[in-house]
């Protein structure tokens, strides 16, 4: 076993075919969206100017593009070239418009400095993106990176497994995904190894077979920080963000460590 493998292009290249198919767009973004919009109108914008909202580590946009769709004006970027070839794919597909870079968490104050977007009202960054990063140091960096994206009293979304109850519990599998389509099926299933380092290696099984036929199998695997509550009010305010909140959920349950799914975070950009 590699105990030094990051996030790679490469990983998420590979995945980016099988993205759309193990997310269920439209269960997530019905779920999530009502939290997202409360906390964008809680902007002080000026009439009629919609919040400019950067969505990074995107995946493949779809909450980049459902953002674009309700009038917002969004660009999104993430690691992966395909993934971002796919976002824009997708985005041509929705009918919306949206600005799309390959740049992953470190170079995105660069990559949109030149933007008329730049800088943002808001960044969300969702899907347990942030625990990508495998220090404290490199999620600080990355937090300054946000910071310097973000117009002053902008807003942050985080979102990230709880991992306080991850680590406690050492609660290795996560539910199974699957998908049908014609005489198609996909099964997606993802577990952790607990490193002796103290890093999760995150394992995603991609099991797909034609009708009668024999599965296929695909693994993806990567690395995660187990970032935890207590590391992120310091992270925070280092990085120049004030005013934190910790949710559940995409709701206004406040985080329990023992119980809760999530670690949704929202902060503001004190710079």
């Amino acid at each position: 076993m590699d105990y030094n493998r990051p996030m790679t292009k490469e990983t998420y290249d590979d995945f980016s075919q099988d993205y759309d198919r193990f997310v269920n767009w439209e269960a997530r973004l019905q779920a999530e969206f009502p939290f997202i919009e409360n906390r964008l109108m809680e902007l002080d914008q000026p009439a009629g100017q919609p919040a400019r909202v950067l969505d990074a580590a995107c995946g493949t946009g779809g909450h980049a593009i459902e953002l674009a769709r309700r009038g917002y004006t969004v660009a999104g970027a993430d690691l992966s070239p395909k993934m971002v070839e796919k976002s824009a794919h997708n985005a041509r597909e929705a009918g919306v418009e949206a600005e799309w870079a390959p740049a992953g968490f470190g170079g995105l104050a660069e990559a949109f400095r030149r933007s008329a977007l730049f800088p943002f009202d808001a960044l969300i960054c969702l899907g347990n993106s942030l625990p990508h990063l495998l220090s404290l140091d490199e999620i600080g960096q990355t937090l300054h990176d946000f910071s310097a994206c973000l117009r002053p009293g902008g807003l942050l979304i985080l979102q990230n497994r709880n991992f306080d109850a991850v680590m406690e519990k050492k609660e290795r599998w996560i539910g199974p995904q699957s998908r049908v389509v014609g005489n198609e099926e996909w099964l997606f299933l993802r577990f952790y190894d607990f490193d002796p380092d103290g890093l999760i290696t995150f394992n995603i099984v991609r099991l797909h077979r034609q009708a009668g036929g024999d599965w296929e199998q695909r693994v993806a695997v990567t690395r995660l920080f187990p970032l935890v509550q207590q590391h992120l009010p310091a992270l925070l305010e280092g990085a120049g963000f004030s005013r934190a909140r910790m949710y559940g959920l995409m709701d206004n349950v406040p985080f329990d460590p023992e119980t809760s799914e999530n670690l949704v975070v929202t902060a503001r950009n004190a710079f």
